[in-house]
């Protein structure tokens, strides 16, 4: 009998992933060790060579730690749950004139969903990953706080997983910085984890050409959206792109216009297949709307509410009050403008360290 009781443990078979494992096995947990196959990478239609965390080395690589520990290892094939929603909903948020983030998608309503209904025919209590963040309690609510690497803080990704997840949920690395987890690693012999390069493509997008993945999906798409405008923000038309899909907001290169000085992708207008082209400047908004959201930190939110808000995971966050205007809806007031503000992203509320809660980016706004 294990110190701790059984605990399932997402292993992509990466360094982070296998060194949680490696921790909670450490610590007194019965592991069992568990690979989603979430893509198969000949169906892409790519050129690039398989790698990452569907890729049969990557299995592999989690399975040898698994096996060198003494633990069970298992391969979960969730290709089609994966394929219907994260790539469906990757294809029409661009289609609709918006930018998605199938990575977070996938973390928060595939990933976790499908480990928890494993987790429960394996009677494990609980379910682990390798994120750096960490989990804390306090007023029978759960919540994500960042990790103490502020490099490699992925507190963002999480804003999505509900409560009734975060409960069973332990995130081993949050304390720990990435040199430490690296020095573990070849503490424990596993210098082939140590060397191993990392992904941060799109899974499903190996070569990193969106473009390219979109035409391949959606049959007849450069038909449907090709001979729209680039106009600028008077309306003044300055030349032809390529469909609407194929360009985001804050896109300075790979345009194919010439007009004698920077200029950047300000808004997508699908319904006129136009998009608006201005400078830097033109890209500052002070506010937004944000929808379909998920509160971990509060029930409900104290209103008005002063945060650190993300617009994207590079994003350091920006000082803002937030409202919630509708039972499904914040209004966030930046309190200086804020660039490149792009609907589909994730938008995610900070308290100090702490994760508020997060939402879909529906609408930037040009007043507030």
């Amino acid at each position: 009998m294990s110190k701790h009781g059984r605990i399932l443990v997402a292993m992509s078979g990466g360094i982070d992933s296998s060194l949680a494992a490696v921790l909670l096995h450490e610590e007194g947990y019965e592991v069992i060790g568990m690979t989603m196959k979430t893509w198969d990478y000949a169906s892409s239609g790519a050129s690039k060579k398989e790698t990452g965390c569907c890729s049969l080395d990557s299995i592999n690589d989690a399975r040898n730690v698994a096996v060198q520990l003494g633990f069970p290892h298992y391969i979960l094939d969730i290709r089609e749950e994966f394929g219907d929603y994260v790539i469906d909903h990757f294809t029409g948020e661009y289609l609709e004139g918006r930018t998605p983030n199938p990575c977070v998608l996938c973390n928060t309503h595939i990933k976790w969903d499908a480990l928890l209904r494993r987790a429960d025919r394996l009677d494990c209590e609980f379910i682990a990953t390798g994120h750096y963040a960490n989990l804390n309690q306090a007023n029978d609510r759960y919540f994500v706080s960042k990790g103490v690497d502020v490099w490699k803080d992925q507190s963002y990704v999480l804003w999505g997983v509900s409560q009734e997840s975060l409960r069973r949920t332990k995130l081993p690395l949050g304390h720990l910085t990435k040199a430490t987890i690296r020095e573990m690693a070849k503490e424990r012999g596993f210098f082939d984890l140590v060397n191993k390069s990392e992904s941060y493509e799109i899974c499903f997008v190996p070569d990193n050409d969106y473009r390219g993945f979109l035409k391949r999906r959606v049959e007849g798409l450069e038909d449907r959206v090709r001979g729209g405008n680039f106009v600028l923000e008077n309306g003044t038309v300055v030349g032809k792109h390529e469909g609407y899909p194929f360009y985001t907001i804050g896109q300075r290169k790979g345009l194919g216009i010439a007009l004698g000085h920077p200029v950047y992708v300000t808004e997508i207008r699908k319904d006129s297949n136009e998009v608006v082209l201005g400078i830097e400047k033109d890209l500052d908004r002070p506010g937004m709307w944000v929808g379909k959201l998920n509160l971990q930190k509060y029930n409900a939110l104290p209103l008005p509410m002063e945060t650190t808000t993300k617009v994207r995971y590079k994003h350091e966050g920006s000082p803002a009050i937030i409202e919630q205007i509708e039972p499904d809806k914040i209004e966030v007031r930046f309190h200086e403008p804020v660039s490149a503000i792009a609907p589909g992203q994730a938008a995610v509320f900070y308290e100090g360290d702490d994760l508020i809660g997060g939402g879909w980016i529906l609408k930037s706004l040009r007043s507030v």
